[in-house]
Protein backbone atom coordinates (compact mmCIF):
# COMPACT_ATOMS: atom_id res chain seq x y z
CA UNK A 1 0.00 0.00 0.00
CA UNK A 2 1.37 3.31 -1.12
CA UNK A 3 1.79 5.90 1.59
CA UNK A 4 -0.06 9.27 1.02
CA UNK A 5 1.91 12.47 1.36
CA UNK A 6 0.83 14.47 4.43
CA UNK A 7 0.77 17.74 2.45
CA UNK A 8 -1.76 16.24 0.01
CA UNK A 9 -4.01 15.27 2.93
CA UNK A 10 -3.74 18.77 4.40
CA UNK A 11 -4.56 20.41 1.06
CA UNK A 12 -7.58 18.14 0.48
CA UNK A 13 -8.83 18.80 3.99
CA UNK A 14 -8.49 22.56 3.50
CA UNK A 15 -10.46 22.42 0.25
CA UNK A 16 -13.22 20.49 1.97
CA UNK A 17 -13.36 22.97 4.81
CA UNK A 18 -13.49 25.91 2.40
CA UNK A 19 -16.24 24.24 0.39
CA UNK A 20 -18.29 23.56 3.51
CA UNK A 21 -17.79 27.15 4.69
CA UNK A 22 -18.96 28.57 1.34
CA UNK A 23 -21.96 26.24 1.36
CA UNK A 24 -22.94 27.34 4.85
CA UNK A 25 -22.63 31.02 3.94
CA UNK A 26 -24.78 30.61 0.82
CA UNK A 27 -27.37 28.59 2.73
CA UNK A 28 -27.39 31.17 5.51
CA UNK A 29 -27.90 34.01 3.02
CA UNK A 30 -30.79 32.19 1.37
CA UNK A 31 -32.34 31.55 4.78
CA UNK A 32 -32.03 35.22 5.71
CA UNK A 33 -33.56 36.23 2.38
CA UNK A 34 -36.46 33.83 2.77
CA UNK A 35 -36.99 34.86 6.39
CA UNK A 36 -36.96 38.50 5.36
CA UNK A 37 -39.55 37.85 2.68
CA UNK A 38 -41.81 35.94 5.06
CA UNK A 39 -41.69 38.77 7.61
CA UNK A 40 -42.97 41.33 5.10
CA UNK A 41 -46.72 40.78 5.25
CA UNK A 42 -48.51 41.27 2.00
CA UNK A 43 -51.42 43.69 1.92
CA UNK A 44 -54.65 41.67 1.64
CA UNK A 45 -56.80 42.41 -1.39
CA UNK A 46 -59.89 42.86 0.77
CA UNK A 47 -58.94 43.37 4.41
CA UNK A 48 -61.59 43.14 7.08
CA UNK A 49 -62.57 46.36 8.83
CA UNK A 50 -63.47 46.67 12.51
CA UNK A 51 -64.56 50.23 13.28
CA UNK A 52 -64.94 51.00 17.00
CA UNK A 53 -66.77 54.24 17.82
CA UNK A 54 -67.15 55.32 21.44
CA UNK A 55 -69.78 57.84 22.49
CA UNK A 56 -68.70 60.99 24.40
CA UNK A 57 -65.17 59.74 25.10
CA UNK A 58 -62.59 62.45 25.66
CA UNK A 59 -59.03 62.06 24.41
CA UNK A 60 -57.63 62.38 27.92
CA UNK A 61 -60.01 59.77 29.28
CA UNK A 62 -57.50 57.16 28.07
CA UNK A 63 -54.34 55.93 29.70
CA UNK A 64 -52.14 56.21 26.62
CA UNK A 65 -53.27 59.81 26.17
CA UNK A 66 -52.47 60.90 29.71
CA UNK A 67 -55.22 59.87 32.14
CA UNK A 68 -53.80 58.67 35.45
CA UNK A 69 -57.24 57.86 36.89
CA UNK A 70 -59.03 55.83 34.22
CA UNK A 71 -57.63 52.41 33.33
CA UNK A 72 -57.82 51.38 29.66
CA UNK A 73 -55.22 48.63 29.10
CA UNK A 74 -56.84 47.17 25.97
CA UNK A 75 -57.14 50.51 24.19
CA UNK A 76 -53.63 51.43 25.32
CA UNK A 77 -52.33 48.17 23.82
CA UNK A 78 -54.16 48.93 20.57
CA UNK A 79 -52.61 52.41 20.48
CA UNK A 80 -49.14 50.93 20.87
CA UNK A 81 -49.56 49.04 17.61
CA UNK A 82 -51.44 51.71 15.67
CA UNK A 83 -50.94 54.78 13.58
CA UNK A 84 -51.88 57.42 16.16
CA UNK A 85 -53.04 60.68 14.64
CA UNK A 86 -52.19 63.19 17.35
CA UNK A 87 -54.35 65.89 15.78
CA UNK A 88 -57.44 63.79 15.14
CA UNK A 89 -60.79 65.56 15.14
CA UNK A 90 -64.43 64.55 15.28
CA UNK A 91 -66.78 65.94 12.65
CA UNK A 92 -68.68 67.89 15.30
CA UNK A 93 -68.77 68.77 18.98
CA UNK A 94 -71.91 66.59 19.44
CA UNK A 95 -72.91 63.11 18.34
CA UNK A 96 -75.32 62.93 15.37
CA UNK A 97 -73.41 65.37 13.11
CA UNK A 98 -70.14 63.62 13.85
CA UNK A 99 -71.60 60.19 13.08
CA UNK A 100 -73.07 61.49 9.83
CA UNK A 101 -69.63 62.82 8.87
CA UNK A 102 -68.11 59.35 9.34
CA UNK A 103 -70.90 57.75 7.30
CA UNK A 104 -70.86 60.28 4.43
CA UNK A 105 -67.34 61.72 4.28
CA UNK A 106 -68.84 65.21 4.50
CA UNK A 107 -68.56 68.03 7.01
CA UNK A 108 -71.70 68.80 9.00
CA UNK A 109 -72.73 71.98 7.16
CA UNK A 110 -72.65 70.02 3.90
CA UNK A 111 -74.67 66.98 4.99
CA UNK A 112 -77.04 69.18 7.01
CA UNK A 113 -77.18 67.31 10.32
CA UNK A 114 -75.66 70.06 12.44
CA UNK A 115 -77.09 69.14 15.86
CA UNK A 116 -77.94 65.97 17.73
CA UNK A 117 -81.18 64.65 16.30
CA UNK A 118 -84.01 65.59 18.63
CA UNK A 119 -82.63 68.96 19.73
CA UNK A 120 -85.09 71.83 19.64
CA UNK A 121 -84.77 74.61 17.07
CA UNK A 122 -86.30 77.99 16.28
CA UNK A 123 -89.02 79.22 18.62
CA UNK A 124 -89.28 75.77 20.21
CA UNK A 125 -85.93 76.52 21.87
CA UNK A 126 -87.70 78.91 24.23
CA UNK A 127 -89.28 75.92 26.00
CA UNK A 128 -85.84 75.08 27.46
CA UNK A 129 -86.14 78.28 29.57
CA UNK A 130 -82.49 79.15 29.09
CA UNK A 131 -83.30 82.63 27.78
CA UNK A 132 -80.62 82.69 25.10
CA UNK A 133 -80.06 85.54 22.64
CA UNK A 134 -80.50 83.40 19.54
CA UNK A 135 -82.94 80.85 18.18
CA UNK A 136 -80.98 77.82 16.90
CA UNK A 137 -81.05 76.97 13.20
CA UNK A 138 -83.05 74.05 11.82
CA UNK A 139 -81.17 70.95 10.69
CA UNK A 140 -81.64 67.73 8.70
CA UNK A 141 -83.17 65.12 11.02
CA UNK A 142 -82.11 61.87 9.33
CA UNK A 143 -79.18 60.60 7.31
CA UNK A 144 -79.93 61.70 3.72
CA UNK A 145 -80.95 58.83 1.44
CA UNK A 146 -79.13 60.38 -1.50
CA UNK A 147 -75.77 59.79 0.20
CA UNK A 148 -73.84 56.60 -0.41
CA UNK A 149 -72.85 55.65 3.11
CA UNK A 150 -69.58 54.07 4.09
CA UNK A 151 -71.44 50.80 4.70
CA UNK A 152 -73.08 50.93 1.26
CA UNK A 153 -69.70 51.52 -0.35
CA UNK A 154 -68.28 48.43 1.36
CA UNK A 155 -71.34 46.38 0.52
CA UNK A 156 -70.91 47.36 -3.14
CA UNK A 157 -67.34 46.02 -2.88
CA UNK A 158 -68.47 42.60 -1.71
CA UNK A 159 -68.28 43.03 2.05
CA UNK A 160 -70.67 41.64 4.65
CA UNK A 161 -71.74 44.56 6.83
CA UNK A 162 -72.67 44.65 10.50
CA UNK A 163 -73.74 47.35 12.95
CA UNK A 164 -74.05 47.13 16.74
CA UNK A 165 -74.93 49.86 19.21
CA UNK A 166 -75.83 53.52 19.00
CA UNK A 167 -77.12 54.89 15.68
CA UNK A 168 -78.92 58.21 16.35
CA UNK A 169 -79.15 59.11 12.64
CA UNK A 170 -82.89 58.71 12.18
CA UNK A 171 -85.76 56.36 12.91
CA UNK A 172 -87.94 54.20 10.65
CA UNK A 173 -86.69 54.50 7.08
CA UNK A 174 -83.30 55.76 8.24
CA UNK A 175 -81.95 52.96 10.40
CA UNK A 176 -78.67 51.09 9.88
CA UNK A 177 -80.39 48.46 7.72
CA UNK A 178 -81.69 51.28 5.49
CA UNK A 179 -78.17 52.58 4.91
CA UNK A 180 -76.15 49.53 3.92
CA UNK A 181 -75.84 47.35 7.01
CA UNK A 182 -76.90 43.71 6.60
CA UNK A 183 -77.31 43.27 10.36
CA UNK A 184 -78.33 45.81 12.98
CA UNK A 185 -78.20 45.02 16.68
CA UNK A 186 -79.21 47.84 18.98
CA UNK A 187 -79.22 50.77 16.57
CA UNK A 188 -82.28 53.02 16.40
CA UNK A 189 -83.31 56.62 17.01
CA UNK A 190 -82.17 56.91 20.63
CA UNK A 191 -78.95 58.70 21.48
CA UNK A 192 -78.64 57.12 24.94
CA UNK A 193 -79.33 53.70 26.46
CA UNK A 194 -82.97 54.15 27.46
CA UNK A 195 -82.93 51.14 29.73
CA UNK A 196 -79.53 52.00 31.16
CA UNK A 197 -76.40 49.87 30.91
CA UNK A 198 -77.83 46.71 32.47
CA UNK A 199 -80.62 44.47 31.16
CA UNK A 200 -83.49 44.82 30.54
CA UNK A 201 -82.29 47.29 27.89
CA UNK A 202 -85.61 48.74 26.67
CA UNK A 203 -84.20 48.69 23.13
CA UNK A 204 -86.40 47.44 20.25
CA UNK A 205 -83.35 46.38 18.23
CA UNK A 206 -81.73 44.06 20.73
CA UNK A 207 -83.16 41.07 22.60
CA UNK A 208 -82.79 41.25 26.34
CA UNK A 209 -80.40 38.84 27.94
CA UNK A 210 -80.60 37.87 31.61
CA UNK A 211 -81.34 40.67 34.03
CA UNK A 212 -78.16 42.51 34.90
CA UNK A 213 -76.37 41.76 31.61
CA UNK A 214 -74.00 44.58 30.70
CA UNK A 215 -75.04 46.35 27.48
CA UNK A 216 -71.50 47.31 26.47
CA UNK A 217 -70.22 43.75 26.89
CA UNK A 218 -73.25 42.38 25.05
CA UNK A 219 -72.57 44.58 22.02
CA UNK A 220 -68.94 43.44 21.98
CA UNK A 221 -69.98 39.77 22.15
CA UNK A 222 -72.46 40.24 19.29
CA UNK A 223 -69.69 41.81 17.21
CA UNK A 224 -67.26 39.01 18.08
CA UNK A 225 -69.84 36.40 17.05
CA UNK A 226 -70.43 38.14 13.72
CA UNK A 227 -66.71 38.24 12.96
CA UNK A 228 -66.31 34.56 13.79
CA UNK A 229 -69.17 33.58 11.46
CA UNK A 230 -67.66 35.68 8.67
CA UNK A 231 -64.03 34.64 9.00
CA UNK A 232 -63.93 33.38 5.40
CA UNK A 233 -65.53 36.46 3.82
CA UNK A 234 -64.49 40.14 4.03
CA UNK A 235 -66.51 42.08 6.57
CA UNK A 236 -67.11 45.66 7.65
CA UNK A 237 -68.12 45.60 11.33
CA UNK A 238 -69.13 48.86 13.00
CA UNK A 239 -69.19 48.61 16.81
CA UNK A 240 -70.78 51.80 18.09
CA UNK A 241 -70.94 51.78 21.87
CA UNK A 242 -73.64 53.68 23.76
CA UNK A 243 -70.93 54.05 26.40
CA UNK A 244 -69.74 56.35 27.75
CA UNK A 245 -72.83 58.52 27.24
CA UNK A 246 -75.04 59.31 30.21
CA UNK A 247 -76.74 58.13 32.27
CA UNK A 248 -73.40 57.02 33.66
CA UNK A 249 -73.68 53.70 35.51
CA UNK A 250 -71.36 50.96 36.74
CA UNK A 251 -71.23 48.00 39.08
CA UNK A 252 -70.56 48.32 42.80
CA UNK A 253 -67.23 46.52 42.36
CA UNK A 254 -65.93 48.94 39.74
CA UNK A 255 -67.22 51.97 41.66
CA UNK A 256 -65.43 50.76 44.78
CA UNK A 257 -62.17 50.20 42.88
CA UNK A 258 -62.12 53.77 41.56
CA UNK A 259 -63.47 55.34 44.71
CA UNK A 260 -60.51 53.84 46.57
CA UNK A 261 -58.16 54.96 43.81
CA UNK A 262 -59.46 58.53 44.06
CA UNK A 263 -58.87 58.49 47.80
CA UNK A 264 -55.35 57.13 47.34
CA UNK A 265 -54.53 59.82 44.78
CA UNK A 266 -55.95 62.50 47.06
CA UNK A 267 -59.49 63.83 46.76
CA UNK A 268 -59.45 67.52 45.95
CA UNK A 269 -61.62 69.92 47.89
CA UNK A 270 -63.53 70.97 44.77
CA UNK A 271 -64.01 69.42 41.36
CA UNK A 272 -65.69 72.19 39.34
CA UNK A 273 -65.19 75.78 38.30
CA UNK A 274 -67.55 78.14 36.52
CA UNK A 275 -67.20 78.39 32.74
CA UNK A 276 -68.93 81.10 30.72
CA UNK A 277 -72.38 79.51 30.93
CA UNK A 278 -72.18 76.35 33.01
CA UNK A 279 -69.98 74.77 35.68
CA UNK A 280 -67.27 72.53 34.24
CA UNK A 281 -65.44 69.60 35.82
CA UNK A 282 -61.70 70.13 36.24
CA UNK A 283 -60.62 66.85 37.86
CA UNK A 284 -60.90 63.20 36.88
CA UNK A 285 -62.14 61.50 40.04
CA UNK A 286 -65.63 60.27 39.11
CA UNK A 287 -65.67 56.59 40.19
CA UNK A 288 -68.92 55.78 38.39
CA UNK A 289 -67.69 57.20 35.10
CA UNK A 290 -64.31 55.49 35.53
CA UNK A 291 -66.10 52.17 35.95
CA UNK A 292 -68.11 52.80 32.79
CA UNK A 293 -64.91 53.63 30.90
CA UNK A 294 -63.28 50.41 32.14
CA UNK A 295 -66.28 48.34 31.01
CA UNK A 296 -65.96 49.88 27.57
CA UNK A 297 -62.26 49.00 27.56
CA UNK A 298 -63.15 45.44 28.63
CA UNK A 299 -65.48 45.27 25.62
CA UNK A 300 -62.71 46.46 23.29
CA UNK A 301 -60.60 43.66 24.69
CA UNK A 302 -63.31 41.13 23.79
CA UNK A 303 -63.40 42.04 20.10
CA UNK A 304 -59.61 42.28 19.80
CA UNK A 305 -59.27 38.86 21.42
CA UNK A 306 -61.91 37.47 19.03
CA UNK A 307 -59.88 38.67 16.06
CA UNK A 308 -56.80 36.85 17.32
CA UNK A 309 -58.56 33.65 18.32
CA UNK A 310 -60.19 33.36 14.90
CA UNK A 311 -57.02 34.09 12.96
CA UNK A 312 -58.35 37.44 11.76
CA UNK A 313 -55.93 39.77 13.51
CA UNK A 314 -53.37 39.80 10.67
CA UNK A 315 -55.80 40.87 7.93
CA UNK A 316 -58.13 43.23 9.81
CA UNK A 317 -57.83 47.01 10.00
CA UNK A 318 -59.02 48.29 13.38
CA UNK A 319 -60.17 51.88 13.82
CA UNK A 320 -60.79 53.42 17.24
CA UNK A 321 -62.23 56.89 17.77
CA UNK A 322 -64.94 58.94 19.50
CA UNK A 323 -67.76 61.14 18.21
CA UNK A 324 -66.97 64.21 20.35
CA UNK A 325 -65.13 65.34 23.43
CA UNK A 326 -65.67 64.12 26.97
CA UNK A 327 -68.62 65.44 28.96
CA UNK A 328 -67.00 68.00 31.23
CA UNK A 329 -70.01 70.30 31.38
CA UNK A 330 -73.72 69.57 31.07
CA UNK A 331 -75.39 66.15 30.85
CA UNK A 332 -73.64 64.01 33.50
CA UNK A 333 -70.66 66.36 34.07
CA UNK A 334 -68.61 63.15 33.89
CA UNK A 335 -64.97 63.96 33.26
CA UNK A 336 -62.30 66.62 32.88
CA UNK A 337 -60.86 67.29 29.42
CA UNK A 338 -57.84 69.22 30.68
CA UNK A 339 -55.36 70.32 29.55
CA UNK A 340 -57.60 70.89 26.52
CA UNK A 341 -60.15 73.65 26.91
CA UNK A 342 -63.85 72.84 27.08
CA UNK A 343 -65.39 69.44 26.42
CA UNK A 344 -68.37 67.99 24.57
CA UNK A 345 -70.51 70.75 23.08
CA UNK A 346 -67.72 73.33 23.15
CA UNK A 347 -66.05 75.02 20.20
CA UNK A 348 -62.65 74.47 21.79
CA UNK A 349 -60.25 71.56 21.30
CA UNK A 350 -61.73 69.67 24.25
CA UNK A 351 -64.97 69.44 22.31
CA UNK A 352 -63.62 68.12 19.02
CA UNK A 353 -60.11 66.64 19.52
CA UNK A 354 -60.37 62.84 19.71
CA UNK A 355 -58.46 59.58 19.97
CA UNK A 356 -57.84 58.64 16.34
CA UNK A 357 -56.23 55.21 15.95
CA UNK A 358 -55.81 53.11 12.82
CA UNK A 359 -54.21 49.70 13.29
CA UNK A 360 -52.96 48.01 10.09
CA UNK A 361 -51.05 44.90 11.16
CA UNK A 362 -49.23 44.23 7.87
CA UNK A 363 -47.81 47.76 7.87
CA UNK A 364 -47.02 48.38 11.50
CA UNK A 365 -46.34 46.45 14.67
CA UNK A 366 -45.25 49.40 16.79
CA UNK A 367 -46.90 52.74 17.54
CA UNK A 368 -46.29 55.54 15.06
CA UNK A 369 -47.49 59.08 15.69
CA UNK A 370 -48.65 61.28 12.81
CA UNK A 371 -49.27 64.98 13.39
CA UNK A 372 -51.17 65.76 10.18
CA UNK A 373 -54.61 67.18 11.14
CA UNK A 374 -57.39 64.71 10.26
CA UNK A 375 -61.15 64.48 10.79
CA UNK A 376 -63.94 61.92 10.85
CA UNK A 377 -64.55 62.65 7.16
CA UNK A 378 -61.20 61.06 6.28
CA UNK A 379 -62.18 57.56 7.43
CA UNK A 380 -64.43 57.03 4.40
CA UNK A 381 -61.86 57.45 1.60
CA UNK A 382 -59.04 56.00 3.71
CA UNK A 383 -60.77 52.71 4.50
CA UNK A 384 -62.25 52.37 1.03
CA UNK A 385 -58.79 52.94 -0.41
CA UNK A 386 -57.23 50.24 1.77
CA UNK A 387 -60.04 47.89 0.70
CA UNK A 388 -58.97 48.56 -2.90
CA UNK A 389 -62.40 49.93 -3.68
CA UNK A 390 -63.04 52.70 -6.14
CA UNK A 391 -62.98 56.08 -4.42
CA UNK A 392 -66.12 58.22 -4.63
CA UNK A 393 -64.89 61.84 -4.63
CA UNK A 394 -68.38 63.21 -5.29
CA UNK A 395 -69.51 61.49 -2.10
CA UNK A 396 -66.67 61.89 0.43
CA UNK A 397 -66.13 65.51 -0.65
CA UNK A 398 -64.54 66.67 2.60
CA UNK A 399 -62.37 63.65 3.33
CA UNK A 400 -58.98 62.65 1.97
CA UNK A 401 -57.39 59.21 1.87
CA UNK A 402 -54.68 58.91 4.48
CA UNK A 403 -53.18 55.86 2.78
CA UNK A 404 -50.24 57.81 1.25
CA UNK A 405 -49.16 59.19 4.62
CA UNK A 406 -49.71 55.83 6.34
CA UNK A 407 -47.97 53.65 3.76
CA UNK A 408 -45.32 55.94 2.37
CA UNK A 409 -44.97 58.74 4.90
CA UNK A 410 -46.03 61.12 2.13
CA UNK A 411 -46.59 64.80 2.78
CA UNK A 412 -50.25 65.65 2.26
CA UNK A 413 -51.32 69.11 1.20
CA UNK A 414 -52.44 71.58 3.82
CA UNK A 415 -56.21 72.01 3.70
CA UNK A 416 -58.90 73.90 5.60
CA UNK A 417 -61.07 71.98 8.06
CA UNK A 418 -64.55 73.25 8.91
CA UNK A 419 -67.05 72.86 11.75
CA UNK A 420 -70.48 74.50 11.88
CA UNK A 421 -72.67 74.48 14.97
CA UNK A 422 -75.44 77.12 14.82
CA UNK A 423 -76.92 75.82 18.08
CA UNK A 424 -76.49 76.00 21.85
CA UNK A 425 -76.61 72.35 22.87
CA UNK A 426 -76.65 71.12 26.47
CA UNK A 427 -73.06 71.63 27.54
CA UNK A 428 -72.42 75.38 27.57
CA UNK A 429 -70.86 75.96 24.16
CA UNK A 430 -71.72 78.87 21.90
CA UNK A 431 -73.34 78.93 18.45
CA UNK A 432 -70.28 79.25 16.24
CA UNK A 433 -68.35 78.08 13.21
CA UNK A 434 -64.70 77.10 12.98
CA UNK A 435 -61.98 76.96 10.37
CA UNK A 436 -58.62 75.36 11.02
CA UNK A 437 -55.87 75.82 8.46
CA UNK A 438 -52.32 74.87 9.26
CA UNK A 439 -51.53 76.02 12.78
CA UNK A 440 -54.34 78.60 12.84
CA UNK A 441 -57.81 78.06 14.26
CA UNK A 442 -60.46 80.77 13.92
CA UNK A 443 -63.79 80.64 15.74
CA UNK A 444 -66.65 82.87 14.62
CA UNK A 445 -69.38 83.55 17.19
CA UNK A 446 -72.96 84.29 16.16
CA UNK A 447 -74.23 85.92 19.36
CA UNK A 448 -72.02 88.97 18.99
CA UNK A 449 -70.46 88.48 15.51
CA UNK A 450 -66.89 88.29 16.87
CA UNK A 451 -63.89 86.11 16.12
CA UNK A 452 -61.20 84.37 18.14
CA UNK A 453 -57.88 83.23 16.70
CA UNK A 454 -55.50 80.66 18.16
CA UNK A 455 -52.02 79.53 17.14
CA UNK A 456 -52.33 75.82 17.93
CA UNK A 457 -48.60 75.20 17.49
CA UNK A 458 -47.71 77.60 20.28
CA UNK A 459 -51.00 77.44 22.18
CA UNK A 460 -52.67 74.01 21.78
CA UNK A 461 -54.83 74.59 24.84
CA UNK A 462 -56.27 77.89 23.54
CA UNK A 463 -55.28 80.16 26.38
CA UNK A 464 -54.49 83.27 24.31
CA UNK A 465 -56.77 84.78 21.68
CA UNK A 466 -54.43 86.50 19.19
CA UNK A 467 -57.05 87.90 16.82
CA UNK A 468 -55.91 91.49 17.49
CA UNK A 469 -52.26 90.60 16.83
CA UNK A 470 -52.90 89.02 13.43
CA UNK A 471 -55.74 90.99 11.80
CA UNK A 472 -54.90 90.00 8.21
CA UNK A 473 -54.73 86.29 9.02
CA UNK A 474 -57.98 86.57 10.96
CA UNK A 475 -59.76 88.36 8.13
CA UNK A 476 -58.52 85.94 5.50
CA UNK A 477 -59.61 82.92 7.52
CA UNK A 478 -62.97 84.50 8.29
CA UNK A 479 -63.56 85.23 4.60
CA UNK A 480 -62.63 81.67 3.66
CA UNK A 481 -64.97 80.30 6.33
CA UNK A 482 -67.87 82.46 5.18
CA UNK A 483 -67.33 81.60 1.52
CA UNK A 484 -67.32 77.89 2.30
CA UNK A 485 -70.46 78.10 4.44
CA UNK A 486 -72.22 79.94 1.63
CA UNK A 487 -71.09 77.34 -0.91
CA UNK A 488 -72.75 74.50 1.08
CA UNK A 489 -75.94 76.48 1.87
CA UNK A 490 -75.32 76.50 5.60
CA UNK A 491 -78.12 77.51 7.95
CA UNK A 492 -77.69 80.10 10.69
CA UNK A 493 -79.27 81.00 14.03
CA UNK A 494 -81.51 84.04 14.28
CA UNK A 495 -81.92 86.70 16.94
CA UNK A 496 -84.77 86.02 19.36
CA UNK A 497 -87.06 89.04 19.39
CA UNK A 498 -88.31 87.96 22.82
CA UNK A 499 -84.86 87.80 24.41
CA UNK A 500 -84.97 89.10 27.98
CA UNK A 501 -81.55 90.10 29.33
CA UNK A 502 -82.74 90.14 32.94
CA UNK A 503 -84.09 86.60 32.75
CA UNK A 504 -80.82 85.46 31.23
CA UNK A 505 -78.89 87.15 34.01
CA UNK A 506 -80.94 85.32 36.65
CA UNK A 507 -80.39 82.02 34.85
CA UNK A 508 -76.62 82.53 34.83
CA UNK A 509 -76.62 83.49 38.49
CA UNK A 510 -78.45 80.25 39.31
CA UNK A 511 -75.75 78.30 37.44
CA UNK A 512 -72.98 80.06 39.38
CA UNK A 513 -74.56 79.44 42.76
CA UNK A 514 -77.19 76.72 43.04
CA UNK A 515 -76.09 74.47 40.17
CA UNK A 516 -72.40 74.66 41.02
CA UNK A 517 -73.07 73.86 44.67
CA UNK A 518 -75.32 70.92 43.80
CA UNK A 519 -72.66 69.46 41.53
CA UNK A 520 -70.04 69.64 44.26
CA UNK A 521 -72.45 67.92 46.66
CA UNK A 522 -73.17 65.17 44.12
CA UNK A 523 -69.45 64.65 43.58
CA UNK A 524 -68.75 64.45 47.31
CA UNK A 525 -71.60 61.98 47.80
CA UNK A 526 -70.34 59.72 45.01
CA UNK A 527 -66.95 59.57 46.71
CA UNK A 528 -68.35 58.62 50.11
CA UNK A 529 -67.49 55.07 51.30
CA UNK A 530 -71.18 54.27 51.82
CA UNK A 531 -72.41 55.62 48.45
CA UNK A 532 -75.19 53.58 46.84
CA UNK A 533 -77.30 54.83 43.90
CA UNK A 534 -80.09 52.34 44.63
CA UNK A 535 -80.66 48.84 45.96
CA UNK A 536 -79.43 46.93 42.91
CA UNK A 537 -76.82 49.35 41.55
CA UNK A 538 -78.74 50.36 38.44
CA UNK A 539 -79.74 46.76 37.82
CA UNK A 540 -76.19 45.38 37.78
CA UNK A 541 -76.79 43.46 41.02
CA UNK A 542 -79.67 40.99 40.88
CA UNK A 543 -81.40 40.74 44.24
CA UNK A 544 -84.08 38.36 45.45
CA UNK A 545 -86.44 39.58 48.16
Amino acid sequence: MQEQHPNILTFSSMKLKIFLLIFMIISSCKHIENTSKSNVSKSPEKPNILFILVDDLGLHDLGFAGSTFHETPNIDALAHQSFVFTQGYAGSRVCSPSRATIMTGKFSARHGITDWIGAKTGEDWRSTSRHDKLLPATYVEALPKDDITLAEAFKENGYNTFFAGKWHLGNQGSLPEDHGFDINIGGYESGSPRGGYFAPFNNPKIKDGPNGENLTIRLANETANFMKKNESAPFFAFLSFYAVHGPIQTSQEKWEKYRNKAEKQGIKESGFVMEKKLPIRVTQDNPVYAGLVESMDDAVGIVLKALKENGLDKNTIVVFTSDNGGVSSGDSFSTASLPFKGGKGYQYEGGIREPYLISIPWLLSKKKEISYPVTGADFYPTLLNFANGKLLPNQHKDGVSLRPIIENNATLAERPLYWHYPHYGNQGGDPSSIIRKGKWKLIHYYEDNTNELYDLDKDPFEQKNVVAEFPKISQNLYNQLQNWLTSVNAKYPKADAQFDAEKRKKYEENMRTVRLKNLENERANMLQPNFSPNKDWWGSKITVD
